[in-house]
């Protein structure tokens, strides 16, 4: 009987499993290494091939034990001395190369378990490696109680403007933006939507189809910013314009990723994406800070920090909470074996 241990966060609403005990030995000396392992040879990010690693992440993504919108991660060793630990990220698909609110939760987990040390009031800074590189989740702490993380991403490129997409809607505008993955943006009412849950079948949709029109898009050609992760894109934003805030503007999106999985929270990585979008616009800079609401209504404040390397460094905010620990096992005689998805 195979057992699996794992400690669950949910950041904004989107859970993150964290394997603690249970995981076969992950090969590779860099955590993108180890992802591409993990994928397989002749598998693709949302196709892996299979394998013992893989059967831990269908046991843990579907049900009984999971569901259709399950996200987590494997902790590994860090590529080099500079980081605490390292992650694959993955989902009921396969794997990403990059998850905002999965470093969130990742931060809170690793002081809440006191992997790294932190004060009971003031910030700690836990810096993580994850396939796209280096990032950093800055603990934020009171009273002895973790209030808040804010994840620090690799620099986001913008990689195309307006380019022109086929579609059953007809001709759409989209953006592209490449913040550890390529993100696509446009308004949902351009589709004739907005981002409430009432819409939801629809925007899911809708982002598929858009996520499939964009394999092979000529604005994703070649870009240098893309130079090692040739995924394709990995998430659909649809977001709504809402009237600014004292200290900046403010949207609510749904971001539809992988094979047509809906982001419960404002999405870490998709938020760094929208923040470089709208920087070049000229809505943000200096102080201003993006409100970034959720379709469950929770939120994401996020600024950008620096120009580097041809983008920018933004800092995604946030809460991340608990929601349990468990040992999952595996009955050999369980004839439903990892499970089914719905």
């Amino acid at each position: 009987m195979h057992q699996v241990s794992t400690t669950d966060y949910h950041t904004a609403g989107e859970p993150f499993r964290i394997v603690t005990a249970g995981l076969p030995p992950i090969p590779g000396d860099t955590v993108a290494e180890r992802r591409s392992i993990a994928i397989g040879a002749g598998g693709s990010a949302t196709s892996p091939r299979p394998g013992a690693l893989d059967d831990v992440r269908r046991l843990l993504t579907r049900e009984p034990r999971g569901h259709a919108g399950m996200y987590g991660g494997f902790v590994v060793p860090a590529d080099d001395g500079g980081a605490h630990f390292g992650v694959l990220f993955w989902h009921r698909d396969g794997y990403s190369t990059a998850c905002g609110h999965g470093t969130m939760a990742l931060g809170a987990w690793a002081v809440d378990t006191g992997l790294v040390p932190a004060p009971d009031d003031g910030t700690a800074l836990v810096r993580i490696d994850v396939p796209s590189g280096r990032v950093s989740a800055t603990v934020h702490r009171s009273g002895g109680r973790t209030t808040a993380v804010t994840f620090r991403n690799v620099p986001t490129r913008v990689l195309a403007r307006k380019a022109d997409l086929a579609t059953s809607f007809g001709t759409l505008q989209v953006d592209l933006a490449h913040s550890g993955a390529v993100y696509a943006s446009l308004p949902a009412a351009a589709l004739g939507l907005s981002v409430v849950p009432d819409k939801l079948p629809e925007l899911t949709a809708a982002g598929r189809e858009i996520r499939a029109a964009l394999e092979g898009h000529e604005a994703l050609g070649g870009h240098e910013a893309l130079a090692g992760h040739r995924d394709g894109v990995y998430g659909v934003i649809l977001y709504d314009e809402l009237p600014d805030t004292p200290t900046g503007p403010h949207q609510r999106n749904v971001t539809v990723f992988a094979d047509g999985q809906i982001d419960r929270s404002p999405c870490g990585s998709g938020t760094s994406a929208r923040l470089a979008l709208l920087a070049e616009e000229g809505a943000l800079g200096g102080e201003r800070v993006l409100r970034h609401d959720s379709i469950i209504g929770t939120a994401f404040t996020g600024r950008v920090r620096e120009s580097k390397d041809g983008g920018v460094v933004t800092e995604v905010t946030g809460t991340a909470h608990r929601t349990g620990e468990h040992r999952f096992v595996l009955d050999g005689e369980d004839t439903l074996g990892a499970g089914f998805l719905l």
